[in-house]
Parts: structure tokens; C-alpha cells; sequence
């Protein structure tokens, strides 16, 4: 256990990304992405992926190295992941996970809970059904056939519901039964840092990514992904709302406005999950880099 993983968290846009690289030079280690929309390599401006410039002052890992043609779970990450970070610690004695998907993060700091075999006709039927029927037909599936997690999850999050869909069909139980929340033990110590601010704060910071996003041509990025717009990987926000742009369902200037709720709903979504782990040390998103220093010296393994 004299190894420390540090992991910065918090809600998009916040400034994650420089407090990682700031916290890599000074320890002198590398950093591991936890950020699920910034694996895939075709997505690059709606997922606020690092600069070249940024990832050249740390080395990264997990940044854009999978196609959104590959199919990748958070159980492929937690294995990946785990691979890549028992390997980094060989040479350093820290490493920082970095991101704002907090089911991403948790299966590295705790581990994913074991769910049965799903049969991959179910599955299929359950990609139909949404092709078909909408988004709607499967949260009204879900509330029945698992109350308890339909209460909880994010349901427009597509990926989430059709996932617990497939548990409760394959084994006949609910979702929910096999979530455990029992942690499993890492062979490392965890440090988790926080950043956050007033949430009039974190909207306009959102507001002004969004923006300069449209400036550094996210409307050609998601046009040209539209022969693969019903991918999963794509059913994000900053994406799903301009294919309904395409579609001529909307008009550019509310797509966009779009795009700048559903966000801010989504950091809402962040930090409401975040909230919930006593072991997060939060830090004002103005603060000093040098009093994190301070605070993972204290907490660190390594004296």
C-alpha cells in the first residue's frame, strides 16, 4: 500500500484537465483518463478532449484510443485501467485518475459489482425496440420491471437503461438486486481531490465551453459523424442534440441551447453523484495547486 492513486473529480468544465497536469509535473507521474465520452478517437471537440498543447506537458493514457465502432464497457475499462495503472506505479510511487464519469471512476476505486450473462438476442431486441419505439418505451420497461433503480438512474442516459433492461430479462431478477455497494480492497491507497464552485458559476463556465466549442467547428465534427449517429457512443449530449439539428427537427440556435441545459443538467447529475463519497476533499475551482500539494502529502503513503 505505498502506492497513491490520486484522483481528481468534479463537474464539467470545472478545470480538471490543468489541475491533473499541474498535480503530474509536480509529482512527476502520469495520468489516467477516467472520462468515458473522451476514449473514442472520432469525438474530439464535443468532448472537451485535452489540447496537443496540454497533452504534451503529461502523459495521458486513455485519451481518443478506441473507435466509436468498438464496442467498450465500463467493465473493459476497469480491467484496462487497472493493467495500465499497476504498470505506471513500477516506476512512480503516485498516478492521478482524472474525470467526470463517476461510474467510471467508482470502478476503479471500488470495483463494479458481478452481474449475470446476458443473452445477446435480448440485447438486440432491446437495440430494435429502441430504434423503434424511443427512449420512453424503455424507461416505462424499466419502471416496472425495476422501480428502485429507475428511481435513481439517469434516464436519459440510454446506455444505462437498456443495461439494466438486459439484467432484469436475462436473469428475471431486478437490476438493483445485484448492485452490492460492497468495496473491493485495490492494493493502493486513494486520494480523492474535488473541485467545485457556486453553480451559477460552473453554468456560465459551461455556457462558455459550449460556445467556444461551436467556434472551433463542433458542427462540422458531429455532420460528419452522421452515417454513425445511432451508435451509442454518440448518444451524448453536444452530439444528440445536433442530430436533431440534421434532422431538421431543430433550428441551429436551439440545438445549441440545448446543448447548454442538457449539460448543465448533467453537472447537476455529476456533482448530486459525487456528493454521496465521504472521501472526497473538495477545493474551490480558484484555488492554489500548492494546498492540494499540501493535502496529498498528508494523506499520502509516502513520507
Amino acid at each position: 500500500m505505498n502506492k497513491n492513486l490520486i484522483v481528481v473529480i468534479g463537474p464539467t468544465a470545472i478545470g480538471k484537465t490543468s489541475l491533473s497536469i499541474a498535480l503530474a509535473n509536480h509529482l512527476d507521474c502520469e495520468i489516467v483518463s477516467a472520462d468515458s465520452r473522451q476514449f473514442f478517437k472520432e469525438m474530439h471537440i464535443g468532448t472537451a478532449v485535452p489540447s496537443k498543447e496540454e497533452l504534451a506537458q503529461a502523459p495521458h493514457h486513455f485519451i481518443q484510443h478506441k473507435s466509436i465502432t468498438e464496442p467498450y464497457s465500463v467493465g473493459d475499462f476497469e480491467k484496462e485501467a487497472l493493467d495500465t495503472i499497476d504498470r505506471l506505479f513500477q516506476k512512480n510511487d503516485f498516478v492521478i485518475l482524472v474525470g467526470g464519469s463517476g461510474l467510471y471512476v467508482d470502478a476503479i476505486t471500488k470495483g463494479l459489482d458481478t452481474f449475470p450473462e446476458v443473452d445477446p438476442k435480448i440485447r438486440k431486441e432491446l437495440h430494435i425496440t429502441y430504434e423503434t419505439k424511443g427512449i420512453e418505451h424503455l424507461q416505462a420497461q424499466l419502471k416496472v420491471l425495476d422501480p428502485e433503480y429507475y428511481a435513481k438512474v439517469d434516464k436519459q442516459n440510454t446506455h444505462r437503461v437498456m443495461r439494466a433492461l438486459e439484467i432484469c430479462i436475462s436473469s428475471g431478477q431486478p437490476y438493483s438486486s445485484f448492485t452490492t455497494a460492497i468495496k473491493k480492497n485495490r492494493p493502493f491507497s486513494i486520494i480523492k481531490i474535488g473541485i467545485t464552485a457556486d453553480r451559477e458559476v460552473i453554468y456560465d463556465r459551461i455556457n462558455q465551453r459550449v460556445d467556444l466549442m461551436v467556434e472551433q467547428g463542433l458542427i462540422n465534427e458531429v455532420k460528419s459523424l452522421l452515417p454513425h449517429k445511432n451508435l451509442n457512443a454518440l448518444n451524448t449530449v453536444g452530439y444528440k442534440e445536433l442530430f436533431t439539428h440534421f434532422d431538421g427537427k431543430w433550428e441551429l440556435d436551439f440545438a445549441i441551447s440545448e446543448i447548454k441545459k442538457n449539460t448543465r443538467r448533467f453537472a447537476k447529475r455529476q456533482l448530486t453523484w459525487f456528493r454521496k463519497d465521504p472521501e472526497i476533499k473538495w477545493f474551490p475551482y480558484t484555488g492554489d495547486v500548492k494546498e492540494v500539494v499540501t493535502y496529498i502529502k498528508e494523506k499520502s503513503t509516502i513520507k
